[in-house]
This record gives structure tokens, sequence and C-alpha cells, in this order.
């Protein structure tokens, strides 16, 4: 694909893997939507278009993708990078709200993003990347609720990619491990452990950059070599479930 008049949006685009993705798609000469809850976060951002949306809410995405849509005309790539987690064991002390809001965030507004954003995505070419996580391809027992969605995330990547081949549109999900990202940083202090605690169980023995993650999101992109892949779960965790 040829960046030159190419559009992406990213959802969850105010830190972290999306603020990474809305900064490399930009550097290859693409044109760049982004939205969050987060407002403050998105303005410093190097995106073209950027606005507050809470995924979670059907009108909310409807709206922006719609006015989006009025302003560029197309979305080449959707990436549905936004996500929440959180400590949810199963048990009378945990959080229903939480749970809801942890599907909510990770799988609801990952299928409406896909949703509401398909009809736009042009046939051939149009491209859906999902971030999903290693946890949609097994469980911890403290994080049920993140593991249910992201393994929705998952199933919905797969369901989608058939949906949506006669289309030749491709659905590819990322699986990342440990990110360094702040939702990492906020993990790690519910569950008590240190990145030197980490290191130990990744064979490549560090955490992965959020960086790295995007070039990743970009040649499933705009590479015409992924242009035959749809329906996968690409695992970059650094040898830790291999």
């Amino acid at each position: 694909m040829n960046s030159k008049g190419s559009t992406v949006l990213i959802t969850g685009g105010s830190r972290g893997i999306g603020k990474a993705t809305v900064d490399l798609f930009k550097e290859q000469g693409w044109t760049v939507a982004t939205c969050s809850s987060h407002k403050e976060g998105l303005k410093n951002s190097l995106a073209d278009f950027t606005f507050e949306c809470d995924v979670t809410q059907v009108q909310s995405i409807q709206r922006e993708i719609s006015k989006l849509i009025q302003k560029i005309g197309k979305i080449d790539a959707l990436v549905n990078n936004a996500g929440l987690s959180g400590e949810n064991p199963m048990g009378p002390q945990s959080s229903d709200d939480l749970w809801h809001r942890i599907i909510d965030v990770n799988l609801n507004g990952t299928y409406y993003g896909c949703k509401y954003a398909a009809p736009y995505l042009p046939d051939g070419t149009g491209r859906i990347i999902n971030i999903a996580s290693v946890l949609a391809l097994r469980g911890v027992p403290d994080a049920i609720a993140y593991c249910s969605a992201k393994h929705g995330v998952l199933g919905l990547t797969r369901a989608l990619s058939h949906w949506l081949a006669p289309r030749k549109i491709t659905v590819n999900a990322i699986c990342p491990g440990w990110v360094r990202t702040q939702m990492a940083e906020d993990r790690m202090k519910e569950i008590g452990i240190q990145e030197t605690d980490l290191k130990k169980s990744i064979p490549l023995g560090r955490l992965i950059e959020p960086a790295e993650v995007a070039e990743l999101i970009y040649s499933l992109a705009s590479s015409s070599a992924t242009g035959m892949m749809t329906g996968q779960a690409l695992i970059l965790d650094g040898g830790a479930t291999s």
C-alpha cells in the first residue's frame, strides 16, 4: 500500500502502544486520526485528527467515525488499540462493575470499531488490526475479565476475517506480552512484581517497547507481503510463550 493518500484510524492513541503507532504512521506519511477517552493525552498528539471518544458507547463511536469520513472520505486501516486491564479474580470480593468495564472497553469497543469503520474500508486493500494479548491464548487467575475479553477479541478477529474475506479485507490480531507502558506498570504494582522479575521469564530478557508493537502494526497495515495473511494471532512476547 502506498502511504501517500492512505488514512488510518487508531483507537486509544493518547499513550503507550497507541501513541507510538500514531507517531509511526505519521512519520510514514499517512493521514492519521486517533481517539481516546483521555482528552488531555491528545493535546500534543501528532495525529491530523484527534477526538475524545468512549469506544464502549455506540453513539459516540458512530458519530466520530461519521465526522471523520466527512473529512477524509475513507479509512484504509483500522487499529483497535483501546484497552483496559485490572485485577479481577473470581470470588465474592471481585467487582462486577470492573468485569463489565473491562469487557466493554476491550471486547465491545473492538467490536464497535470494526462494525462502524468496516463499511468505509476499501475492498482489496482494507486492513483491520486488533490489539489482543498473550492472555488471549492462556489464562491467569487474577485477570479473569481481561483474559475473557482478549480471548473474545481473538475470536472476533477470526470470525470477522471470514466475514470480510469476500471484500479482500484482512483482519489480524497482535498478541503482545509485557510492553513498557503505564498500564503494564500499574499491573506490576497490582501483582507485586518488579521488571527484573519479569525479565527472568522472557527468553530475550527484556520488555517490549511500544515502538516495536507499532512497527508490527504498520507492517500489517502497509506491506503487500501481508495481503494473504488474515485471521491470525501474531505473538510478540520475546519467546515467553514458546
